[in-house]
């Protein structure tokens, strides 16, 4: 076999695995993933599919990596040229991608697995994408509106800067903690009432979900 053809071959096994993990967390979650169930889905043996992945925690790095693309990706197809009412689409964008595929969302936003490290550096870096767009339109709002962070405690001010200005100087020049706190609450609240909602506890309550989405949107955007 060429190294060409086995290069293909060996992305096409990955994957078929990746898709077939894809399906045991829609129907167990996390935690149901397992090398040997993926490998029984695909016809083939466990300790053969460990020449693909490593282990379970490297398959399971792989569906987050893709999951933060492809959330990365909708946002900025939502965010678009026009900047009025871009915050709005975004959000929209936002809970139609976690309605979609909840079992993704739940992998990147819901608790860590026992023993695997889902605040790795790698991981870190491929969700900053994401919530550039975030930071990018709350950024072009905010500019010269308390961007040195007047009023935060200093800790909390020094925090909110390191964590934003190496990733996302180039979005918004200037801007300050202030800034980066606004995105970071704001991303908070669409998380928790997305969050809520793919649970099911508004459907359990007897609630419209999408109403009280569009509620809480407006008080962001206030």
């Amino acid at each position: 076999m060429s190294p060409n053809i086995r290069e293909r071959y060996r992305a096409q096994v990955r994957d078929e695995a990746k898709q077939a993990a894809l399906a045991q967390l829609a129907q167990g979650g996390p935690g149901a993933l397992s090398i040997s169930a993926v490998g029984k889905q695909l016809g083939v043996s466990g300790p053969a599919l460990y020449r693909y992945f490593a282990s379970r925690d490297e398959l399971l790095t792989e569906l987050v990596i893709d999951a933060y693309d492809d959330l990365a990706g909708a946002l900025v197809d939502a965010a678009g040229e026009d900047r009025r009412g871009r915050f709005e689409t975004v959000a929209r964008a936002y809970r139609a991608w976690a309605l979609a595929q909840p079992h993704r969302y739940r992998l990147l936003y819901g608790p860590p697995l026992p023993g695997y490290d889902a605040h790795a550096q790698r991981i870190v870096e491929v969700a900053w994408p994401a919530m550039k767009v975030l930071l990018a339109i709350i950024g072009e709002q905010s500019l010269g509106d308390g961007t040195q962070g007047a009023g935060l405690p200093q800790p909390l001010a020094a925090q909110l800067a390191a964590w934003a200005q190496p990733h996302a100087a180039d979005s918004w020049p200037g801007a300050g903690p202030a800034t980066a706190l606004r995105a970071v609450l704001a991303w908070s609240r669409l998380h928790g009432i997305v969050s809520l909602e793919i649970a099911g506890n508004f459907a359990s309550m007897g609630l419209d979900a999408e109403q009280l989405f569009e509620i809480q949107l407006a008080t962001l955007t206030a």
